[in-house]
C-alpha cells in the first residue's frame, strides 16, 4: 500500500512539474506576443503622426493659395460684388410639373382624395371592457 501511495505521489509530482513547466512557457509566449503587439501599435502611431504632419503640410494656406492661383481662374472677392439679400433678384416660378401632368389627365379629384390625410375622428374607438 505504501508503494502505491509513493507511486501516486511521484506521478502527481511529475504531473504538477509538467503543468508548471507548461504554464511558465505559455506565459513567456504570451508576454512576447504582448511585446510584439506593443511594437506594432507604436509603429502604427508613428505612421499616423507622419500622415498628420503630411496632411498639415498639404493644407498650408500659402500652398493652397498658390495651387488655387495656378489651377483655377478664381478672382478675389471685391467689395463691389457684395450685395444685400433684398437686392438679389427672385427666381421665376418654375411651376409644378407633376401637378400639371395630373391636371392634364383630368384626375384631380381622385388624386386629392388619395393625398388627403385621414382624420383623427375616423380612427376606430376602443370599446371599454365590462368590469365584473
Amino acid at each position: 500500500m505504501i508503494r502505491f501511495l509513493t507511486l501516486v505521489s511521484v506521478v502527481a509530482l511529475i504531473g504538477s512539474a509538467l503543468f508548471a513547466y507548461r504554464v511558465k512557457y505559455d506565459t513567456i509566449y504570451f508576454s512576447e506576443q504582448v511585446a510584439k503587439m506593443k511594437h506594432r501599435i507604436a509603429r502604427e502611431q508613428d505612421a499616423i503622426n507622419v500622415l498628420r504632419a503630411e496632411w498639415q503640410f498639404l493644407n498650408k494656406p500659402d500652398r493652397v493659395q498658390t495651387l488655387t492661383e495656378a489651377h483655377t481662374d478664381l478672382v478675389p472677392l471685391q467689395v463691389q460684388r457684395i450685395v444685400r439679400w433684398q437686392d438679389v433678384p427672385t427666381r421665376k416660378d418654375q411651376g409644378d410639373a407633376i401637378g400639371a401632368k395630373i391636371e392634364a389627365l383630368g384626375n384631380i379629384e381622385t388624386t386629392a382624395a388619395i393625398v388627403k390625410k385621414p382624420d383623427a375622428k375616423a380612427a376606430p374607438k376602443k370599446t371599454q371592457e365590462k368590469q365584473p
